[in-house]
């Protein structure tokens, strides 16, 4: 489903990635773990074409993505929901889910909106609300919720518990273990909260100075009490 291979980036003279390999199954969480500064964010950046590769491949569906331009990527059914939530304030809930629905999967309809509406019943409540009224956990399911419009295959998600509450994130989490199951979507974390992440993953991926220090299914990763402490805060 999603292959990268020998993935390495730099900023300038500083190397971001190192030779980062693993494979994401479809219908699966593959979470990504680290310290800050270990290279996640950057993982995910260079993936999406957002920083350019120095070496190594990217593949979804049998197809090499690697030198893909950025705003095409959808069309191949990648969907990247970077750090930060963000929205179009301006705009209601319902106006930015249509918007993510424009650019999609090459012969794909986009997500109905009321089953973005049944996946997460609070944005179906808030409709008609403009995103800037929304609180921090309902502008994570409303960029979760726009990128879904677009029907990916593969759903790259950046630190989505970021700043939000215990009961939010277990909330999110939550849905985040059911659409891998209802929309066969393969997801791939990246998650500063390892415990938390682990506890929905099928597999780990675990990176330190932007090098594949583990790659485990998430119960053996999560059970591993050395690598835990050396590299997972817990």
């Amino acid at each position: 489903m999603f292959a990268v291979e020998d993935l390495s980036a730099a900023y300038g003279p500083v190397k971001a990635l190192n030779g980062v390999t693993f494979t994401a199954s479809r219908g699966q969480v593959t979470a990504v773990l680290g310290a800050n500064g270990a290279g996640k964010t950057t993982l995910l950046r260079t993936v999406s074409g957002l920083v350019k590769s120095s070496k190594g491949s990217v593949t979804l569906n049998g197809k090499d993505i690697t030198r893909t331009a950025t705003e095409k990527l959808t069309s191949y059914g990648l969907s990247h929901v970077p750090e930060g939530r963000g929205v179009i304030a301006e705009l209601t809930v319902t106006e930015n889910l249509r918007l993510g629905g424009l650019h999609r999967a090459t012969g794909s309809e986009p997500m109905p909106i009321e089953r973005v509406f049944e996946l997460f019943p609070r944005l179906g409540e808030r409709r008609e609300a403009t995103a800037h009224m929304l609180s921090g956990g309902e502008r994570q399911m409303l960029v979760i919720g726009r990128a879904l419009m677009a029907r990916p295959s593969v759903l790259l998600l950046d630190e989505p518990s970021l700043g939000l509450a215990p009961r939010v994130v277990a909330q999110i989490f939550d849905l985040l273990r059911g659409l891998v199951q209802t929309e066969e979507l393969t997801v791939v974390l990246v998650e500063q909260n390892a415990r938390s992440a682990l506890s929905i993953a099928d597999h780990g991926v675990v990176l330190n100075l932007g090098k594949v220090v583990a790659s485990a299914p998430a119960a053996e990763l999560a059970a591993d009490e050395q690598l835990r402490h050396a590299y997972l805060g817990f």
